[in-house]
């Protein structure tokens, strides 16, 4: 149930800029098929005798538990290792802590601060290394992204997502991996607060070779003819200080019925990486509306990661 192995020679995940449209699709496949596997009852021992290190630095509900369970359900286990319990906050290097770890487990999974850290933890360890979230990128999650999308329409080449707010580490994934399986992305996000230039410009190199179109607009009226709507929180862990005068700036680009109404199609999907500031990124309305699919999408971490696990550590 192998899928073909990532071009990295550590076979570890710190962006989906390093990921094929080839290895994208085999996990979307490997992960439809797990996903119905787990909902028959059929026992996965995949990863049976194997053990991942799970590194928080930052909080989470999803990525630990969807991690956690993952590889319990492939018949492996999961230890939960918190930034401040662990010898990093006494000085030990990420060199070093890569090191021994890769000593311990098959695997390991950090959701950190600094994406410098996952550079450095998948340059040292000996074992693959998954970015569960960093401030660059958190490419897990769209990977389960586009595989909602893909459940929802049925395919997704020529389909437009439209990404309305903070030009984030959630932007630049689905940029990156939007661009190489031909899905046009607009991010439409208040001047100032855009994504990276050089992930824009790789994605719109990427999109040259699928079809797909890069769009960076400051006007809400760009999400028009969208099939997917995505908002993310406004203002991310770590950036609590800026929260007042990042909703001032960003209330224009509220998710709201009108906003959906703007993209002129009735059946236009609404995502959000969760967890939502209701009220604030989106309102009630749209988040509860029968076009939502933020519950399939936090389901689908689960079974796109036990498949980014199989991948990487069967």
């Amino acid at each position: 149930m192998k899928t073909k192995q990532l071009s990295n020679a550590r076979r570890s995940l710190a962006s989906l800029s390093d990921v094929t449209k080839a290895e994208l699709e085999a996990w979307f496949d490997l992960a439809l098929r797990l996903k119905g596997e787990t909902k028959a009852g059929k026992p996965q021992n995949i990863l049976a005798g194997k053990n991942l290190a799970m590194i928080f630095q930052k909080s989470s509900t999803r990525t630990r538990v969807s991690f956690e369970i993952a590889m319990r359900q492939l018949g492996g286990g999961a230890l939960y290792l918190s930034g401040n319990e662990l010898q990093l906050g006494r000085g030990e290097t990420i060199a070093d802590t890569a090191r021994v770890l890769s000593r311990y487990v098959d695997g390991i999974m950090a959701r950190v601060f600094a994406h410098s850290d996952i550079v450095t933890l998948a340059k040292y360890a000996t074992v693959p290394v998954i970015n569960g979230l960093s401030d660059f990128s958190h490419p897990c999650q769209a990977v389960a992204d586009y595989l909602t999308v893909l459940e929802h329409k049925g395919r997704l080449t020529g389909l437009t997502l439209a990404y309305v707010g903070d030009g984030n580490n959630v932007a630049h994934s689905l940029l990156f991996g939007g661009a190489k399986l031909g899905v046009n992305v607009t991010i439409v996000c208040p001047k100032g607060y855009e994504p990276q230039k050089a992930v824009v410009d790789r994605a719109e190199s990427d999109g040259r070779q699928s079809g797909a179109r890069i769009i960076v607009s400051d006007d809400p009226a760009a999400v028009k003819g969208a099939d997917v709507i995505y908002t993310d929180v406004w203002a991310s862990m770590g950036q609590e200080a800026e929260h007042a005068e990042r909703v001032r700036i960003f209330k224009p680009y509220q998710v709201n019925a009108r906003l959906m109404a703007m993209t002129g199609k009735k059946d236009a999907l609404f995502m959000h990486c969760l967890p939502a500031h209701r009220g604030e990124e989106v309102t009630d309305e749209v988040v509860d509306s029968p076009n939502s699919v933020v519950l399939d999408e936090a389901e689908n971490r689960l079974h796109a990661q036990k498949a980014i696990l199989v991948s990487l550590m069967a």
